[in-house]
């Protein structure tokens, strides 16, 4: 890894989040289940957008947050996505630039609006996703940057970017220049309805060259439909060479090579908004990783990501990530 000009490169949404609290009364009025991300046409966006709150509209999409965590600890990042030319691209280019990501993708004019992610947070932290994907589902092969591919370390995957065509066929052409190239890949599965809406289409990429799996809880059990939480971790060890997964409040195990490590999640008094979490959570994982932390350092590093990101509104971090864990003593 250490030949690699990059740490990790993600390839994802390019998303510009508008976060607002609500009740759970609000939910049931637009008839949306809690904790889930659902898509949305432009119309529909708009007409939750309008009926909401006070909101904040920060960068987001969840690969962009995993890489604006690994600079924030850092690491040398990038970004692939997609975004047009207009008011939400300006906002997402500059945001991801300015932490130092890199983004060579050029808007593309005459197309459908950028991405945005309707966040709406209940009291208890917990977030609902209406997601409207824009220009970010035409991500085409045109738009890889092959060689940046070859000088990173870690490609990282978006599942939520699997819903068309033509992003599959990106994802495995990077897929295939990231191993040509003797490089890691890593996938995160991104949301429960993301998987079972590519069930066989996850299971066979993961099988063909996925290195590093991202899962939650959830996530893993409808991979492989089961109830059992502890037969779907093992069916991911056998078809990962890395099974990350996470369970909440119980905390996440990462299995390698019949090895299963426990992490506990780090303490945290006020939880405000889970959003992010679990792109967080990968960020401090890769970052541990890619520099040869070994796997429990690298658990505790994704946790203490986690922990800081679910204690304010946004997902991305506040504070330098890596002053955040030398500060706890993970690394020095």
């Amino acid at each position: 890894m250490r030949d690699a000009r990059f740490d990790v490169v993600g390839i994802g949404n390019a998303i510009v989040d508008i976060i607002g609290h609500c009740d759970e009364a609000f939910l049931v009025k637009i008839a949306a289940t809690k904790g889930s991300m659902r898509l949305v046409d432009a119309g529909e966006i708009k007409k939750i957008y309008a009926s909401m709150g006070p909101a904040v509209e920060i960068s987001g999409g969840s690969v962009a947050n995993t890489i604006a965590g690994v600079a924030s600890f850092g690491g040398r990042a990038a970004f692939i996505g997609t975004v047009a030319n207009d008011e939400f691209g300006k906002i997402f280019t500059h945001d991801i630039r300015s932490i130092g990501v890199t983004f060579n993708v050029p808007p593309i004019p005459d197309a459908a609006p950028t991405s945005r992610s309707l966040i709406l947070v209940t009291p208890d932290g917990e977030r609902t996703m209406h997601t409207f994907l824009g220009i970010s589902t035409s991500l085409g092969e045109t738009q890889l940057d092959l060689e940046l591919i070859r000088d990173s370390a870690i490609l990282y995957l978006e599942g939520y970017l699997f819903d068309e065509p033509e992003a599959k066929r990106s994802f495995r052409a990077a897929l295939q220049t990231a191993k040509d190239a003797g490089r890691e890949v890593a996938l995160s599965l991104s949301d429960g309805f993301c998987v079972d809406r590519h069930r066989a289409e996850f299971l066979d990429l993961i099988r063909s060259g996925v290195d590093i799996l991202f899962a939650n809880e959830h996530e893993v059990k409808s991979l492989y439909q089961t109830e059992s939480f502890e037969l779907a971790a093992e069916s991911a060890s056998d078809d990962a060479k890395l099974a990350v997964l996470t369970r909440s409040g119980k905390g996440s195990i990462i299995l390698s090579e019949g090895r299963s490590i426990t992490i506990s999640p780090e303490p945290v008094s006020d939880v405000v908004d889970t959003t992010g979490a679990g792109d967080l959570y990968a960020a401090g994982f890769l970052f541990g990783y890619v520099k040869g932390m070994g796997l429990e350092i690298s658990g505790r590093l994704a946790s203490l990501a986690a922990s800081e990101i679910i204690s304010h509104i946004g997902a991305r971090p506040t504070i330098p990530l890596g002053e955040f864990a030398r500060q706890r003593g993970v690394i020095s």
